[in-house]
């Protein structure tokens, strides 16, 4: 069984209630004792964006957006953000949330070519 995890989010500002899945997915397998990167791409890359990640709310069960990523960056979760795609909407590195890293398509590979399982939303 593999050690490793990975939930790669394409949403955010058009599907708050899939980008927030995937955090309650991702914080499940860190909890789980996991290491577990979270890729964000396309749309997904709002997710690391403060001020975005903060109109976020899809109500109970579950928790607002922003509290979700920052527990699961305080567990030790990684987060990658495609860089053509924070390009593509002129999102800086600096406006990222700390602990969130710019990283291209290659990193979400390797990090698959060594077994991790992967779910998307």
């Amino acid at each position: 069984m593999s050690k490793t995890f990975c939930v790669s989010i394409t949403h955010c500002k058009t599907d708050g209630d899939k980008a927030t899945l995937g955090f309650v997915v991702a914080n499940a397998a860190q909890g789980s004792e996991k290491e577990t990167m979270v890729f964000l791409s396309s749309d997904g890359v709002y997710c690391a964006v403060p001020e975005e990640m903060a109109k976020i709310n899809e109500g109970g069960p579950f928790a607002p957006l922003k509290d979700l990523v920052e527990k699961f960056i305080k567990a030790g979760g990684k987060i990658y953000v495609c860089t053509p795609c924070m390009k593509k909407r002129d999102i800086s590195e600096s406006a990222l949330v700390a602990g969130a890293t710019p990283a291209g398509g290659a990193a979400l590979v390797e990090w698959l070519a060594n077994g991790s399982p992967c779910v998307s939303y």
